[in-house]
């Protein structure tokens, strides 16, 4: 019996690349001292998402996730952060 072996594609390599990258993020964001630092983080994981479920085929997801998670929700989080005063 011969078993033959499918090549990995790109698209799945990305289906293991993409959470490992987003497992990460989450776990710098939870781990950062730095408030600015990690809502960058966070808004880089958004963008992560975003297109995992584009690979996904989920379009229109994709694009509230882009738009309401990484811009939208960025821009609040800064702008609090530089509504308060940084301590050291």
């Amino acid at each position: 019996m011969t078993w033959k072996r499918k090549k990995m594609t790109d698209v799945t390599a990305l289906y293991i690349i993409l959470p490992l990258a987003m497992i990460a993020c989450a776990v710098f964001v939870a781990v950062c001292r730095d408030l600015l630092y990690a809502v960058v983080v966070l808004a880089v994981m958004s963008l992560l998402l975003a297109f995992q479920f584009y690979l996904l085929k989920a379009p229109d997801v994709a694009m509230a996730e882009a738009g309401v998670g990484a811009a939208v929700t960025t821009a609040i989080f800064i702008i609090s952060i530089r509504a308060t005063e940084r301590k050291e």
